[in-house]
């Protein structure tokens, strides 16, 4: 067996450089765009350079013309890369190369030679990357005198005062020299219109020549690829990653727009590109998209980066940073990793640039909601401190009584009467349509997809005695992940054409541009960056107990809007929009959250519970447990005014089981329909929700994995999604353990990008070795989580006391991090 410690830096060099498209040898009518210094033959090198003048050696990468493009500086992995700066430098400039790549082996540098310093990266970029860049000249002073005035963004947008006042504040951090940044904006405030200025912006000044624009969901790609077409009408071309009917391919587009998903599933980011395609990169709502370990996407490219949020993640809230300095600094450490504002260079915690709703607000930009608070007898014993009492049968025949609390409805108990109520309660209270009188469009939000299924039904039922003949069952749609063709729905909606336009009013508004349907009853789908102004009510069917998820519903309603009838010219405006809310939710945000509660960096909590920084979820939940099957009524109805200042939330199977389960996947017609309209990702999570654990087969990941891994012998668990990828012929073959950890410790380079010291190469290869034993053996992560080296690492066989003396101290970032970012991964990684 190989020693793991072995010293092999041509090896993994060489193999880096393949996988990025070098060429060593013509081959098949490809040429060589590599070339060694004289005198060095490959085969004489040896595995760690150590048949070469000095441990190293010079690699010339050639451009498609044969030029010299980069000099990638080769040196033993037991010398620091960087201590090669000086003699690379110098070659470079003989050859006429602006490009330089220092590599041991294990560390890697890119450094542009007229950009200033070199930046750590994990892949070495492509031929076509590096010509992509040769043209580009950053220049941050042209970026800060550029003049920006109401008409920049475009002809059909004239941006309104404080979107100026975001980019000329960019402006001005970028003159000194920042190349992060931070917009903090309420929902509504044309972040989208903001941030398309702003890549015109670099675009325009050659700050960038190709900008890649992150969001966190599909619908939300779609919208912003549509923003920005309209904004540059041509001027500047717009597209996906995914590829399109009559589309561009990305690297034809100035900007391109990804979900972060896409580029995460089975490590796209890094097998389609590289470090350097993007000088520019955007994310939207970052609080959402920075989250877990999909931040190494954002870290992956270099260049400028500039997040967009409102509702930002202040990890530093009610925490003595001295004081923690003192007693974790580790812990300190990665509070400062997950806090958006350490992350945008706003160290302070002030964005680049903050506009709150309540300025929104006083500007005439947006409104606030008028709130009903409704609860019924039984959701009001849910929200006391006893909880609801009920009896029920127990597996024994007899009957016990227990009490249940809010985070119980519709997960393990429910109530068909209550949902009744909310569903009477929605259609009495429910604002009109100020020209029509319809029913206003509105957002239900429900505790899970078989809660919404529950609620949409009886709306439309009640809908049609209320409205005889009008709808029939259009009057109200699921819109969950479940549901074939949501994503379309919720633009649909938006555009007013969903299930058809209304002829509720068609003898004196034909023709009037709104929805047939009047509700869509989602669970988190439409949150998040939606986009549907003419919005009159949003119900809250279900406890919120995350101030952030609170504030992206509220804020679905708070665009501004004018209803026109465009015959006539009739219009009104919209000033208000209803907020009705059935479990104290704004009670709970108003009165009780503490917002000057310090943020847990690690959450825990039981499974099917809920936690203040739980994301919302859309999941399909089990049949309740208990069904009360009793009658219940409104009890109480509270108006709640929200004045100019604003809410506080405001402010402050005989075949291989393999075998059957890829037959499945390939001949069903609702997967393949999902896959083609809605991706792998949305695959996984029907497998996931409507195929695993069903009585028919009673299929289950676990089930299939060690199928696979009979045949495979991975020695690892085997994810769901490479089960997916292989079962479409994706994917040939599964990547061994030793592959997947050298994945990981590439996205902990890429996140935690550690400092090695100049003085201790050996560190770089030793903290390989530590991060692949402790995030895959169980029994050595006791070791170092107990203190006690001596007697356990004593007759370790791959890492001893001398190797943990050599760190020094550098084990803690890696501790830090699996703990925070790889619970799953480890389990994964343990030996098989």
């Amino acid at each position: 067996m190989k020693n793991p410690k072995e010293a092999s830096a041509r090896i993994k060099i060489n193999k880096l450089l393949e996988e990025s498209g070098w060429i060593f040898f013509e081959n098949n009518g490809k040429k060589s765009n590599i070339q060694l210094e004289p005198g060095v033959n490959m085969e004489q090198m040896g595995k760690d350079f150590e048949h070469t003048k000095k441990g190293f050696i010079d690699y010339l990468l050639l451009d498609s013309k044969g030029f010299p493009l980069c000099v990638l500086e080769a040196k033993k992995e037991s010398i620091h890369p960087l201590s090669a700066k000086e003699q690379a430098r110098d070659y470079a400039k003989g050859k006429n190369a602006r490009f330089i790549i220092l590599s041991n082996g294990g560390a890697h540098y890119l450094w542009d030679l007229e950009q200033g310093s070199p930046e750590q990266i994990t892949e070495f970029p492509t031929q076509k990357s590096l010509e992509h860049r040769t043209d580009y000249r950053e220049n941050s002073e042209d970026l800060a005198a550029e003049k920006v005035g109401a008409d920049y963004a475009g002809k059909k947008r004239t941006l309104r005062d404080y979107q100026l006042e975001a980019i000329h504040a960019l402006q001005k951090s970028a003159g000194k020299g920042e190349r992060r940044f931070l917009f903090e904006m309420a929902t509504g405030t044309g972040k989208t219109t903001t941030a398309g200025a702003v890549c015109k912006l670099f675009l325009k000044t050659g700050n960038a020549k190709r900008i890649l624009f992150l969001v966190d969901r599909i619908e939300l790609e779609d919208q912003a690829v549509k923003d920005f077409r309209n904004l540059f009408e041509g001027q500047y071309f717009v597209g996906k990653i995914k590829s399109e009917k009559n589309g561009r391919d990305w690297n034809q587009c100035h900007i391109v727009v990804s979900t972060i998903q896409t580029l995460l599933y089975n490590n796209r980011y890094r097998e389609e590109f590289s470090p350097t395609d993007f000088e520019f990169v955007v994310s939207d709502e970052a609080h959402r998209t920075l989250g877990g370990n999909s931040r190494a996407v954002f870290e992956y490219f270099l260049g400028y980066k500039l997040g967009l949020t409102a509702t930002p993640k202040d990890m530093l809230k009610g925490v003595d940073e001295k004081d923690l300095s003192q007693k974790n600094p580790k812990a300190l450490e990665h509070r400062n990793l997950r806090d958006t504002y350490k992350t945008f260079g706003c160290a302070d915690g002030n964005p680049t640039y903050r506009y709150d709703l309540k300025k929104g607000v006083d500007g005439g930009f947006l409104i606030n909601p008028y709130i009903v608070d409704a609860r019924t007898e039984i959701t009001t014993e849910l929200l006391s401190e006893e909880g609801y009492a009920v009896s029920f049968v127990n597996d024994e025949g007899g009957e016990e009584e227990t009490s249940v609390g809010v985070r119980n409805f519709e997960r393990n108990f429910f109530n068909e009467d209550t949902n009744r109520v909310f569903a009477k309660t929605i259609l009495k209270k429910g604002m009109k349509d100020p020209l029509t009188g319809e029913f206003g469009k509105t957002l239900v939000f429900c505790v899970s997809q078989a809660h919404a299924a529950k609620i949409t039904n009886l709306l439309n039922m009640l809908a049609e005695k209320k409205f005889p003949g009008k709808y029939k069952s259009d009057f109200a749609v699921q819109v969950t992940s479940s549901v074939m063709d949501a994503q379309q729905f919720t633009k649909d909606f938006s555009a007013g054409r969903l299930c058809g336009k209304s002829k509720f009013a068609v003898k004196d508004f034909p023709d009037y541009e709104t929805s047939k349907t009047r509700i869509c009853v989602t669970v988190g789908m439409m949150t998040t960056g939606y986009d549907c102004p003419d919005l009159l009510n949003i119900a809250l069917l279900r406890p919120i107990f995350s101030p952030s998820d609170f504030v992206q519903m509220k804020g679905r309603g708070t665009r501004k809007n004018t209803f026109v009838y465009q015959e006539t010219g009739e219009s009104a405006e919209k000033k208000q929009f209803l907020l009705l809310d059935f479990f104290g939710n704004c009670e709970y945000f108003e009165k009780d959250f503490n917002y000057d509660e310090k943020v847990d960096l690690n959450i825990s909590k039981k499974k099917g519970d809920l936690s203040r920084e739980d994301p919302i979820f859309d999941t399909t939940s089990r049949p309740g447990e208990i069904d009360a099957g009793i009658s219940d009524k409104l009890s109480s109805e509270t108006i709640i005014h929200v004045g100019t200042e604003g809410m506080k939330i405001d402010r402050n199977l005989y075949r291989e089981v393999h075998e059957q389960f890829e037959q499945v996947l390939q001949k069903s017609e609702t997967i393949q329909k999902i896959k083609a309209e809605e991706g792998l990702e949305a695959v996984e999570y029907f497998v996931k929700t409507e195929v695993f654990n069903k009585p028919s087969e009673y299929w289950n990941a676990e089930k299939i994995r060690t199928s696979y891994e009979k045949k495979y012998k991975t020695k690892r668990k085997i994810l769901l999604a490479e089960m997916i990828l292989k079962a479409f012929g994706l994917r040939k073959f599964f990547k061994s353990r030793t592959e997947r950890i050298d994945e990981e410790y590439r996205r902990f380079v890429d996140i935690e990008k550690p400092e090695f010291p100049e003085n201790n190469p050996k560190i770089i290869q030793v903290s390989k070795i530590f991060f692949e034993n402790f995030v895959s053996d169980s029994n050595f992560r006791n070791i170092i989580n107990s203190g006690e080296y001596s007697s356990g690492l004593s007759d370790y066989p791959s890492f001893s006391m001398n190797d943990l003396i050599t760190l020094n101290g550098g084990l803690e970032p890696i501790k830090s991090y699996a703990n925070e970012y790889l619970q799953r991964e480890m389990a994964e990684l343990a030996f098989a």
